[in-house]
């Protein structure tokens, strides 16, 4: 593929994903709240997500997207209801050492969250659908092509979410005291909630 068309591709998919969304606030908080452990499972889940988006977009899936629309809204539900599960676990949650212990149920479930976070929000299909045909011809869309285009994909939302799972680890560090912790601990459940919302309201 072009290197110019690829570039042009990533700096426009960048500057979507850099800006705080639903995604990025659930990811913060449970960071600030919990520790980063088990952050790059989510980051998997939403991986996913807009992988299964940009193969729908590129394959000109729409139409079958379009045909199983309740299906993407039970997900989207799904996922505000896992949302709405953890912001109600950290606001009732203990005072917890910042060495927080993660359990593979919890590491499925970020999975889970982050995958429906993604494939409940159709914004993410018409991102790939208004960018896509400027960038390549889809009719013409090579494997190759398509390779790079999910690679960087992937490339940028590790790069990006990454970023914010170190800067709330490191923001962490600075709560020490147990009522600075709860302060935290709430303050994430609010913003949990808060996501909820916006992805059920979507």
């Amino acid at each position: 593929m072009d290197v110019e068309r690829l570039f042009v591709f990533a700096a426009a998919y960048f500057a979507v994903l850099i800006l705080p969304g639903p995604a990025v606030t659930a990811l913060t908080a449970r960071v600030l709240a919990r520790g980063p452990h088990g952050s790059w499972t989510y980051i998997m889940g939403l991986i996913v997500g807009a992988l299964v988006w940009f193969t729908a977009a590129a394959v000109g899936l729409t139409a079958l997207a379009t045909a199983y629309a309740g299906l993407f809204v039970v997900i989207r539900y799904a996922g505000a209801a896992w949302l709405l599960y953890l912001a109600y676990r950290l606001w009732t949650a203990p005072v917890r050492p910042l060495q927080p212990v993660d359990m593979p149920r919890e590491r499925r479930g970020l999975f889970l969250a982050g995958l429906a976070l993604n494939l409940g929000n159709p914004k993410a299909m018409v991102f790939f659908l208004a960018l896509l045909p400027s960038v390549v011809d889809l009719d013409t869309l090579t494997p190759l092509a398509f390779a790079e285009l999910a690679v960087t994909i992937v490339v940028i939302v590790s790069c990006v979410l990454g970023g914010y799972v170190f800067l709330a680890a490191r923001m962490r560090r600075l709560f020490t005291s147990p009522r600075a912790l709860r302060m935290v601990n709430r303050g994430s459940g609010v913003a949990l909630a808060g996501a909820a919302a916006i992805v059920a309201s979507r």
